[in-house]
């Protein structure tokens, strides 16, 4: 059985190859903006993290054959009670940096769908949909700011936080699952892909 991971995330790719989870990229053309921002930040991420299942560019199949596709999205609520996406620029990216330091909440949902080829569609068998969560601080002194985001993928990332590699050594706080923080909670991944069948 194949899993497909529709995300172009460097992190949730890195996070299943460290674990040895052999998986394959799709494409998706979710707008996150369609979803309803109003909401509290634990369904604002499951509503995202379905929005992208719901506009997957599936594989072609034959008669039989079964995939795992596999869908995430990542939020940030800063100390202001703000929800934080990726930085618009470098200016915001300054701002969410600096205000991290105070603490954030971050929930990282996914979505994943077991899927059987029938009748030439794929049909849905089962769904597993949760978020998971993580309360973290992030301290970049005012001097590292700007090394931090030349030397981290801190601009195309929620809130402008990378906690992994370069910026590690920034992490002050966990509390919570790290690998959502990163991107993808693995162990609930893990068990998810255990309930489907993967292994």
């Amino acid at each position: 059985m194949k899993l497909y991971l529709a995300s172009q995330s460097v992190s949730r790719q890195q996070l299943l190859k460290e674990a040895n989870i052999p998986f394959e990229l799709l494409g998706q053309s979710a707008d996150e903006s369609a979803c309803d921002w109003s909401q509290p930040l634990k369904q604002v991420v499951l509503s995202i993290s379905l929005h992208k299942m719901e506009h997957v560019v599936l594989p072609r199949g034959k008669e039989g054959d079964e995939i795992i596709v596999l869908t995430a999205d990542t939020l940030s609520q800063n100390s202001d009670g703000i929800i934080e996406g990726k930085p618009m620029d470098q200016e915001d990216a300054i701002r969410k940096i600096k205000k991290a330091r105070n603490g954030t909440q971050l929930y990282t949902a996914f979505c994943m769908d077991k899927k059987r080829y029938e009748n030439n569609q794929w049909q849905n068998i089962k769904r597993i949909h949760q978020a998971v969560k993580a309360e973290y601080k992030f301290v970049v002194p005012d001097v590292w700011v700007e090394r931090y985001l030349k030397h981290s993928l801190g601009m195309s990332c929620s809130n402008a936080i990378v906690v992994e590699l370069y910026g590690s050594q920034f992490l002050k706080e966990v509390s919570g699952s790290y690998t959502a923080i990163v991107g993808l909670p693995m162990f609930e991944v893990r068990e998810a892909l255990s309930d489907l069948n993967f292994y």
